[in-house]
This record gives C-alpha cells, structure tokens and sequence, in this order.
C-alpha cells in the first residue's frame, strides 16, 4: 500500500501527523497512569519509548524521503530528545532499496544530456550504497579512472517538499498541545531542519563542499579527500575518484597490513580536533562508513552532505566559555551560552548558572584526571540532562557539532582503548586557545572580582535557601498541571473533529439514503458529544482548581 501511495501528499501527510498524535496520547497517558517514578516505571517509561522510536524507524525505511532525514536529524539532538530515542535512531541509517537502475541511467543521461556511454566505458549496474537522496555506483571514464557515482533518486525533491507541509502541520501540534512547544524554539527548529534537508537535496553544495575540505587538507600525506571530476557534476549526479578501502574500526584489516593503530588513532584525532576547535567547516557525518583505512595507512574521508560551520564569532564565544570555566564565573558562561543562541528568551538563568555549577562542582574532585570512554560517555550525559531540563536549544550546526565529536570519540576509543585523549587535547587547546590571551583574560577577570561587593555572596546564599524545597515541589505540580491543560486541550480539538466528521458522514447518508451510514454517523456523534462535554466539565474543573490554588 505504502508503494502504491508512495506520491500521494494526503497518505503521506495522514501516516506522518497520525504517527506524531499516536505518540503525544501515549506520552500523556503514561504520564496520568504513573505519578510516582520508582525503578520500575522508569524502565516501563524507557521500554516505551523504544518502542515508539522502533515504529518511528520502521515507518521511515518504508515511506522514506524526510523521515529518515528527520530521524538523522533529532538523533543529533541531545538537547531535548529522551536518550533511548536517540539510541534507536541513530541505528537508522539510510537503509532504503536501492532505485531501479534505469531511473539512475535516465537521470545521469538527462543531467549530461547524453548517453552515458559519451562518458563511461563501464557502469555496475548494483548500487555499492543507497541511501534516502541517493545512491552510488561504481563507474569507469572513458579515460580508465575508477569512480565513485552519486545519483539523486527520482522525484526526491517532490517527496520532500510534500513531506514538510506535514511536519508543519506535526510542529503545530507540538508548539499549541504540548509543554515541549513552550520549551523550545519550534518556529526556529522548523525553519533549520528545512534548510539542512534543502542543502542535503543539492548536489551542488555537496561538491563545493567537497572541494573545501579537499583544497584544506591537500597537503596533508596522511589524509586522502576524494577529487570531483567539475565537469560531471550537476544538482542531481556527483562525480568523484574511486577510493578502496576498509571501515576505519576494521581492526583486522590494520594488523593484516601492519597499520599502527595509535599512530592512526593520532592522526584522525589531530585531523577533526582541527575542524573541531578553528574557525571553518566541519564534516557533520563522520560514521565508520565515511572514513576509511587504506592498505598504506592514508585515512580517506567520504560524503560531505552533512557540514557544518564554526564562525569566527563562536570560536571567539567559545573561548570565553572556556574562561569562565577555568576561573570558576558562570556569568561569563551564561554571557557566552546566550551569545552564541543556545539560551532561550523564557529560561531562569540564576537556575540555569546553578545547575551547571553543581555539575561542574561533581567533576572537579579528580573524577576528570583519568580520563577514558566511561567518564566522556558519564559526562555527556549530564550534559544532555541540563539541556533537556533546561530552557537551552543547540542550533543546528552546533547539534552537528556536539553528535560529530561523540561519533569521532567513539571511533577513536574503538581503534585504539588504550588512547589518552587528555594528553593528546590539552596542547591543542592550549595553542588554540593561546597561552598570552589566557593569561590576559584570567587576569582582568580576576581583578573584576575583587571589587565586587563581599555581600553578593551571603544574599546569593539566603535567595537559594528562601527558593528551596518550597520552589522546586511549586514547579512540579505546575509542570504536572500544565501537561494535564495541555492534553485536555488536545481530546478536546480530536473530539470536535470527530463531531464534525460525524456530522458529515450523517448527512452523507441522509442523503445518498443510505439509512446505516446515517445511523452510523448518528451514533458517532451522541459518543463524541458525550465525551467531548465531559472532557469540557473535566478540563474546567482542573482549570478552577489551578486557580484556586494560586489564590491560597
């Protein structure tokens, strides 16, 4: 069914916006039937989500186009999205059939406007990778180099643009029934999300980013980026030099060609630390897939449709965060934070500065001095704790930053266990970050400290122990009430929908005499009229009691 329908805008928009409500009720049940969070329910909580996000997975691999794009996307988003969802997505990689591969010769043949054979003495007809865009084959000119072929699939951009009148539709949804769309910047979410896949679609970009990383690190011996053949290269069919080569986590094949596996570990390290840390772009998809071990030892880095960006202004930003880390001031963290958009207009910086505070505080008693993959994976963790709790949304290129550092560390530790990434990263951050500047900064800091009033610490103290336990159990029942208006609020539009549709089938029948349908349509709408005034009796008496607790 789902192939038949594959085109069609309403099939599409139904399954996606249906699939998106499915699991808000469920959130919101879940939420009714469990109001003490012990063990058990945590674990309930987690096998749930699981299972919504293998759904989410599977309707995805079959309708494909931006579900698949969207499930990459929020695997990236560590700042609001629960960690077993995105340990179920991130396994979604693009496992799509390949296109038919007449669809790949007819659009290679339009693009180049003639037969492929004007160009190619030899085409595999099976893909070697297929992907939701595209898929690559393997090719060679007619002057006897091996390529590497990237084909856009065939009305993808179609699909796409279909699709995002239904993700419009799911972020209103969000942003009107749901505590979440106060949480977070949707309207901006939207709009990153649409220019990410839009970039993706384009093969264009793709190759200018290519030639960015491949005139960057051209001179580098140890590091091989694929050369584009510019003459071949259209929106829709990419060109590039075939490279052989093994997964960079395929320890056998090192020991089997005698490859230092630290040495290897080093150089990758040295190699995205760079990206990481320096104004410029950055690869945003660096799975095993992507990087590539030669029989030499020369490291090959593959598909650029995913990049970010570091400007000027964040690496500036950034290493006033560091500042305000090392000299222990959280104003000159939060001045960064928001700066560099990650802090959302509506969110309570005191709490904010005390939550990061206490978070730094527990690694500060020699917990970081032996680091290795357990602390990084501790650590990342409690970060994306203080980002789901708090008002802070990652922009997109900082969402690709964050998920591409913890893709590379994962790598990294997978070639080699053994590796002391504290030894390796410290020199490189102390000459990114610049000895003198350090210094200087510290300093001026330090002598803005002293002549701050002796009192702002004793009325800090007595303001966190006046907000307390009081506080904290007042922004638990309301957060409590608030998700209780909003799914009222939500069977409410559903039942007035279905009203409506009851309505309509009724009248059909009358009409069409049809006398069951009419009937039918009779008693849907007494059940929904039924239901939808005592979601109204409910949802006001909830709406009172708010009130009147307010008052008290």
């Amino acid at each position: 069914m789902a192939k038949t329908f594959k085109y069609n805008s309403l099939y599409r928009c139904t399954v996606i916006v249906w699939m998106a409500l499915k699991f808000i009720i469920k959130i919101y049940f879940f939420s009714f039937r469990n109001k003490i969070w012990d063990k058990k329910t945590v674990e309930q909580w987690d096998n749930m989500l699981c299972d919504m996000a293998r759904e989410y997975r599977d309707k995805a691999e079959k309708l494909g186009g931006i579900l698949i794009k969207l499930g990459q996307f929020l695997s990236t988003r560590t700042d609001f999205m629960p960690d077993v969802f995105i340990k179920e997505l991130d396994d979604l990689v693009d496992r799509v059939p390949p296109m038919p591969y007449e669809d790949a010769v007819a659009t290679m043949e339009e693009e180049w406007g003639t037969k492929i054979a004007t160009h190619l003495i030899a085409f595999e007809k099976k893909a070697v990778a297929s992907a939701s865009i595209g898929d690559v084959y393997r090719a060679m000119l007619t002057d006897g180099s091996e390529v590497a072929i990237k084909v856009r699939r065939n009305r993808i951009d179609e699909i796409f643009h279909k699709d995002f009148v239904a993700l419009r539709m799911v972020f209103w949804i969000l942003k009107v029934f749901t505590t979440f769309g106060k949480k977070a910047d949707l309207n901006a979410l939207y709009k990153e999300l649409v220019l990410v896949m839009n970039r993706e679609l384009d093969y264009e970009q793709e190759l200018e980013f290519g030639e960015y990383f491949y005139n960057r690190y051209k001179n580098d011996a140890n590091i091989r980026i694929p050369k584009y053949k510019n003459e071949l290269c259209t929106e829709k069919v990419l060109v590039m030099e075939w490279i052989e080569g093994a997964k960079i986590t395929d320890v056998e094949f090192m020991r089997r060609h005698r490859i230092d596996r630290e040495r290897t570990t080093k150089i990758l390290f040295d190699h995205y630390i760079d990206q990481f840390l320096n104004p410029g772009k950055f690869h945003a998809d660096p799975h095993a897939g992507n990087i590539l071990i030669q029989k030499n030892g020369t490291i090959a880095i593959l598909d650029f449709g995913m990049v970010g960006e570091i400007k000027v202004e964040d690496t500036k930003q950034f290493k006033l965060l560091v500042q305000g880390f090392i000299i222990d001031n959280y104003d000159i963290v939060l001045s960064a934070l928001d700066k560099m958009n990650f802090i959302l207009p509506n969110a309570d910086k005191k709490k904010l500065k005390r939550v990061i505070k206490e978070t730094v505080d527990m690694y500060s008693d020699g917990s970081m001095k032996n680091i290795d993959s357990k602390v990084m994976n501790q650590l990342s963790e409690d970060i994306s704790l203080i980002m789901k709790d708090q008002p802070i949304q990652l922009p997109a290129d900082y969402a690709y930053l964050l998920r591409a550092v913890s893709i590379v560390i994962g790598i990294l530790f997978a070639i080699y266990p053994e590796m002391d990434i504290k030894k390796w990263a410290v020199p490189k951050i102390k000459t990114w970050f610049g000895r003198k500047s350090l210094l200087e900064s510290v300093s001026k800091q330090y002598a803005k400290n002293l002549t701050e009033p002796v009192l702002s610490y004793p009325r800090a103290l007595l303001s966190f122990l006046e907000s307390g336990e009081q506080d904290r159990k007042w922004d638990k029942e309301k957060h409590h009430v608030q998700l209780k208006h909003q799914f009222y609020l939500l069977l409410e539009v559903l039942s007035f929908m279905m009203v409506v549709i009851a309505i309509g089938i009724s009248i059909w029948g009358f009409i069409g005499s049809m006398k069951l349908m009419a009937i039918i349509g009779l008693i849907v709408l007494g059940i929904f009229i039924f239901l939808l005034n005592l979601i109204f009796i409910s949802h006001f008496r909830l709406i009172r009691k708010a009130r009147a607790q307010v008052l008290d």
